[in-house]
């Protein structure tokens, strides 16, 4: 993929030149509007909301709604002033404990390559990063925009991550949550045990987009004229004899165990399988 941004790593006198690359990837199904009497495509149209005439481009201009109905106009001066100066380095202000930065501050992930000359310099920010455990915090123009980032380890790779500044992040004052004086211990106790039973290693391969999944296998199939038959789920009534959070949590906890034991005696009688077709073979 090719590079977004060229610049440099600076922390106290050390330059670290990279350049920035995609981490992540959008896979969505995009789709296009049709009129549905010939498939023509339907294009937006810039319009007016009082009646609905086209407007052309040189006769529109940027407004803020401070008030309803109420606008403040901006010109393209007006932006040009405002623009922080444009840099091609990413200044660290500060390095901060992994563990002290909220998650939500944190958005798009690109990995920071290392630029020519730069391997030596990027192994020894990486390094010290590493042991220290800790994140690199500063601020980045990426695309004629000031961005707050954050610079972390992942294995060997110096990953570059957006975050939202601190007006961006909703306070959880906003909101009221259950104390934890509402969580009796027995039932507390019920749920750790359930939380243990289903306790995993991460593999995100086996988390699928079924929705996506199922768009795809119909486009695929309207497109040889064919039509697709998709399984419907059933739904999920609960057991009606079920009649308090504990006994919720006791059936849970025995559901999943037996599904657990249901899935190692599958394991089990596959790899039987697998190996009578190789002592046959």
């Amino acid at each position: 993929m090719a590079a977004i941004w060229k610049g440099s790593i600076a922390f106290g006198l050390v330059n670290v030149p990279i350049e920035l690359r995609a981490a992540v990837r959008e896979d969505h199904i995009s789709f296009r509007l049709l009129h549905k009497k010939d498939n023509t495509p339907v294009k937006y149209e810039r319009v007016r909301e009082d009646n609905g005439k086209n407007v052309a481009w040189e006769d529109i201009v940027k407004g803020y709604e401070y008030d309803k109905g109420k606008f403040v106009l901006l010109t393209d001066e007006d932006f040009k002033t405002a623009a922080v100066e444009k840099s091609e380095s990413l200044e660290i202000t500060d390095f901060v404990a992994a563990d002290e930065i909220d998650p939500r501050y944190f958005e798009t992930p690109y990995f920071a390559i290392p630029g020519k000359g730069g391997s030596k310099a990027y192994a020894v920010l990486r390094e010290g990063m590493r042991q220290a455990n800790v994140v690199g915090v500063g601020t980045i123009i990426l695309r004629q925009k000031q961005h707050l980032a954050g610079l972390h380890v992942m294995g060997d790779a110096i990953v570059m991550e957006i975050m939202r500044f601190a007006n961006e992040i909703v306070p959880a004052s906003e909101y009221t949550f259950p104390p934890a004086r509402a969580a009796r211990p027995k039932e507390v106790e019920m749920a750790v045990k359930l939380v243990e039973s289903l306790r995993s290693p991460f593999e995100p391969e086996k988390y699928t987009d079924v929705y996506r999944a199922n768009l795809l296998r119909m486009i695929t199939a309207k497109s040889k004229g064919k039509t697709v038959s998709l399984p419907t789920p059933a739904a999920d009534r609960g057991d009606d004899k079920v009649l308090d959070l504990m006994q919720k949590l006791e059936a849970s906890l025995r559901k999943g165990r037996d599904g657990r034991a249901a899935s190692g005696r599958n394991g089990s009688a596959k790899k039987k399988v697998a190996t009578r077709g190789r002592k046959t073979a």
